[in-house]
């Protein structure tokens, strides 16, 4: 009896001493996540983005999240406002971040006083986003572009018509509401040759005015490009983005590549936007962090003159902000080499 206790002690103590080594090297891990030059405290300042920030703090920003423990003071952590003080510490071995909310000092007088409205800070870049989401959109289905509304006709038999113009569209368009005027861009395709998508590009926007059959009459509020004879008709997409979604890697594991850059930009750096052959059904959603790869040189052996493939270099970050059913628009985050179509994407490592 005696022999098994110490035989049973030896275990406990064997499996504690694992136990403790698994949470040194969790915590170890944790700790290496920092930046070394991770600074003890940080003022939030106007113009600082979600992702800028998170980038002082950790080698890999979209681990964000993970910095933040038992704070109640951070019930969003997406709404940190200018003036707020994060300060880095250690919760039980593990690094994590406080936050001192900056407060206004106001001197009391017996008058009424207007205080500034104060914005939390965007998670990325958002002006970019909008702006190119006000001019891009995609339609999933050749077939599906098919059904919908387009223009037959200009007012006076115009071939291109402008703001204040009357347009003439066959199809279903709704009665109330604004409604966008779009030109087919390009066919998004897979490497094998699947078709993804097909892109449209907004040339104005147009409000109902009568129809009669199944022709309708539009009048061309704006246009930034003339509107020509079979442009599209559609009502226009929702274009605010959830200024609240946080950068982080997908849940499942995914791989594709870069397949397009809108605009027709051969080399992609920082803040430009691209074309993923990934989509929700991959299951992407906006904030979806992914690294991008770019294939090594194929050389000759100097000894064998055989080709042999380099291995493949991390070249930067891209972050999913509109993603549709196989297609996405992401921003690139980051980027150590100049980017190009055909770089692969795929989920870091969390």
């Amino acid at each position: 009896m005696a022999a098994k206790r110490r035989a049973y002690r030896g275990a406990q103590r064997g499996l504690l001493l694992c136990a403790l080594m698994l949470l040194i090297s969790i915590n170890a891990t944790a700790w290496e996540r920092l930046r070394s030059d991770a600074p003890e405290r940080y003022q939030v300042v106007s113009g600082d983005t979600l992702w800028g920030i998170a980038g002082r703090f950790l080698h890999a920003p979209w681990q964000w999240p993970q910095l933040w423990r038992d704070n109640p003071q951070i019930h969003n952590p997406h709404l940190i406002y200018p003036g707020d003080v994060l300060v880095l510490s250690d919760c039980q071995g593990s690094p994590c971040l406080a936050l001192e909310r900056g407060q206004n000092v106001v001197k009391l007088s017996p008058q009424m006083r207007t205080l500034p409205h104060r914005e939390a800070i965007a998670p990325i870049p958002m002006d970019v986003a909008r702006a190119f989401l006000r001019e891009h959109r995609v339609v999933d289905d050749a077939e599906d572009l098919q059904e919908l509304a387009y223009v037959v006709a200009g007012d006076d038999r115009r071939l291109i018509s402008g703001a204040g113009d009357r347009l003439y569209v066959r199809g279903d368009v709704p009665e109330r509401g604004q409604m966008g005027i779009y030109r087919q861009s390009e066919a998004y395709q897979a490497l094998d040759g699947t078709s993804l998508g097909l892109e449209l590009i907004n040339v104005g926007v147009a409000r109902y005015v009568s129809s009669e059959g199944d022709i309708a009459q539009l009048e061309v509020l704006s246009s930034h490009q003339e509107v020509r004879i079979n442009d599209i008709i559609l009502p226009l997409e929702e274009r605010e983005l959830n200024s609240e979604f946080m950068p982080r890697a997908p849940l499942n594991a995914v791989e594709g590549h870069i397949i397009a850059v809108p605009g027709g930009v051969r080399f992609i750096g920082r803040f430009q936007i691209v074309t993923l052959d990934l989509g929700t059904l991959d299951g992407l959603q906006a904030g979806h962090v992914l690294r991008v790869n770019q294939q090594g040189e194929l050389i000759n052996d100097p000894r064998t003159q055989e080709l042999v493939q380099l291995p493949s270099t991390e070249a930067g970050i891209v972050m999913v902000f509109k993603p549709y059913d196989h297609i996405s628009y992401a921003l690139v985050m980051q980027a150590s080499r100049v980017l190009e179509m055909g770089d692969q994407v795929h989920s870091p490592a969390h």
